[in-house]
């Protein structure tokens, strides 16, 4: 029989001797009243746009200051704000689209490649806040010792190693859900192509990749993050050692800001993929929280919360000033 093209009402779909291949998806998105649609398009497009500006902003100020781009503690964070500008913009403008009249219909291959930086950017995350909670553990705990326990050539190479260990995972994510075959329903009951929501359309069995999942989730968030508690375990320990009223308050508030984000990043994060099989819609809210509005949080929590980012700011600031009227 030879193979013909047919549109169903789920999508496109391309009918073969043996079985039918799904060459798109729906992304049905997030219930919502449909009375809010212009009002959550504008609340996500101006959350999506700070956040954007906010993360820019602290990149570039890392980048031209001096004093930060050559402190290891600042190019980590310029780094995170890069990948949180870019975890935001692989899922946040598509979920924007729901909103609006435009096609929820997205390609096979935008699928695959959606579900791909997503993982890829989202571990790259979790591998770098545990460096981040390293590197405070180092500052705090071995002062003397930090300019050569971790030198900026030291912390660059860790800096790329959560690079390449993310699209690693990323990789290997997409590569196990999408080498099943999908061959029916191609609606997807979520607002991005993520694996428990893809999953559940595979036309063969998934334990595998559901065994995968849950090792995935033990061995990226929950062992970074208890990593990263393990560090600050050893800080808090430090810093209560310390004499004086001023030196434990400013050792507190060197990494008070790292921690408030990475709970804010990792404890809706480990809810999601530890509740795979969950069909709430708090599942969805609670995912868009770590995806859209953590990376906003970001950069509002380390300037108003770090002085030396204050203080770059407003040298920045100035510096932009003199050269503007200058010209």
């Amino acid at each position: 029989m030879e193979e013909t093209l047919q549109r169903t009402d789920m999508g496109k779909t391309r009918n073969t001797s043996q079985h039918t291949t799904v060459t798109e998806f729906i992304l049905l998105g997030l219930s919502h009243p449909p009375n809010l649609r212009i009002l959550l398009f504008l609340v996500f497009l101006i959350i999506y746009i700070l956040t954007q500006l906010g993360n820019l902003l602290i990149l570039v100020t890392v980048w031209i200051d001096p004093k930060l781009h050559a402190r290891p503690m600042y190019i980590l964070l310029g780094v995170l704000s890069l990948l949180d500008m870019t975890f935001t913009s692989v899922i946040v403008p598509r979920f924007i689209l729901h909103f609006t009249p435009a096609s929820k219909a997205i390609p096979f291959a935008g699928c695959v490649a959606q579900l791909y930086f997503a993982h890829f950017f989202g571990s790259t995350q979790c591998f770098l806040y545990t460096v981040m909670a390293y590197d405070r553990y180092l500052a705090i705990c071995q002062p003397l010792r930090y300019p050569v326990l971790m030198s900026r050539r030291l912390c660059a190479t860790l800096a790329a190693g959560t690079w390449v260990a993310g699209s690693i995972h990323g990789a290997i994510e997409a590569t196990l859900t999408f080498r099943l075959p999908y061959c029916g329903p191609n609606e997807i009951d979520y607002f991005f192509c993520d694996i428990p929501a893809v999953l559940v359309l595979a036309c063969a069995d998934t334990t595998i990749n559901e065994i995968v999942i849950s090792v995935a989730v033990v061995l990226g968030p929950i062992s970074c993050f208890s990593l990263t508690l393990l560090s600050y375990g050893n800080i808090v320990y430090a810093i209560l050692k310390i004499r004086t009223a001023e030196g434990r308050r400013r050792a507190f508030s060197t990494c008070s800001s790292h921690l408030t984000v990475v709970t804010f990043y990792y404890v809706p994060c480990i809810f999601t993929y530890i509740r795979t099989g969950s069909k709430s819609p708090l599942d969805g809210a609670v995912t868009l929280f770590y995806i859209a509005v953590t990376p906003l949080l970001n950069p509002i929590i380390y300037t108003l919360r770090n002085q030396d980012m204050k203080s770059a700011l407003k040298r920045v600031t100035a510096h932009v000033r003199g050269t503007s009227k200058n010209k």
